[in-house]
C-alpha cells in the first residue's frame, strides 16, 4: 500500500485508501475494517497526508516528517485519551512544534495514524518525482535552439534566392519631332508684309525741310 493513496476525509474516523476518484466524490477503503464505500464530495473533504503540513516554531513541516521522527525516535506511544502524556511525547519526539497552534486534537490524530501505518505496513515516505522529466526538458530547449537557429538562418537563404526581375514597362517610344510645314504665303499677305517694311523703312529715315523761297 502507498503512503501516496493515503487519504483522511473530515466527519469520518481513521484513514482510507483512495481507490478510485470520481468527479463526485470518491470510493475509498477504510484501513480499520477494510470495508469500501463510496463517499460524496459535496458532504466530505478528501485530504492526502502527503499534502498535510504541520506548524513549528520555524518554517512548517511536511507530516512525514513528524511520523518518521515517531518511527526513528523509538518512544512507546503514549496512551491516546491521556493529553498531558501525548504532549510530553511529541516534547520528546519533535521539540520543534508549535505547541500553541497544534491543539492536542491533532497530536492524538497523528498518534492514531501513525499506529494505522505502522499496523497496515505502510511505507511513510514522500513520492519521489520522476526523473524521466528533466530530459524532456532538455530536448525541449535543444529543440528551442535549433528552432532559433532556423529562424536565425532564414534570411540569409531568402538573401541567396534570385529575386524575380519585374519586367520594365515598355516606355512609348520617342515621337519624332514634326516637321513644320512650311505655310505658303498668300499673294495678299506678301503684299501687306511688304508695304509694312516700306512704311517702317520711310519712317526711320529723316525728311528734309522744305527750301524755303528767297524773298525778291
Amino acid at each position: 500500500m502507498e503512503y501516496s493513496k493515503i487519504i483522511a476525509i473530515t466527519g469520518l474516523p481513521g484513514l482510507y485508501e483512495l481507490i478510485n476518484s470520481k468527479t463526485d466524490g470518491a470510493i475509498v477503503r477504510s484501513l480499520d475494517d477494510k470495508t469500501t464505500r463510496f463517499v460524496s464530495s459535496r458532504i466530505h473533504q478528501f485530504s492526502h497526508l502527503e499534502s498535510i503540513e504541520v506548524y513549528t516554531v520555524r518554517d512548517n513541516v511536511n507530516l512525514v516528517d513528524v511520523l518518521n521522527a515517531m518511527e526513528s525516535s523509538g518512544e512507546k506511544l503514549p496512551d491516546e485519551k491521556n493529553d498531558a502524556e501525548i504532549k510530553k511525547y511529541f516534547q520528546k519526539v519533535y521539540a520543534d512544534l508549535d505547541f500553541d497552534r497544534v491543539y492536542n486534537s491533532d497530536l492524538k490524530k497523528m498518534v492514531k495514524w501513525f499506529s494505522t501505518l505502522k499496523k497496515n505496513d505502510v511505507e511513510i515516505k514522500l513520492t519521489e518525482p520522476e526523473e524521466v522529466e528533466e530530459p524532456v526538458a532538455e530536448e525541449v530547449e535543444e529543440n528551442k535552439k535549433e528552432v532559433k537557429k532556423e529562424k536565425a538562418a532564414k534570411p540569409a537563404a531568402v538573401e541567396e534566392k534570385p529575386k524575380p526581375v519585374k519586367k520594365a514597362k515598355a516606355e512609348p517610344a520617342a515621337e519624332k519631332p514634326k516637321e513644320k510645314k512650311e505655310t505658303k504665303k498668300k499673294p495678299d499677305e506678301k503684299k501687306k508684309t511688304e508695304d509694312k517694311k516700306e512704311k517702317k523703312a520711310a519712317k526711320e529715315t529723316p525728311k528734309k525741310s522744305p527750301a524755303k523761297k528767297k524773298s525778291k
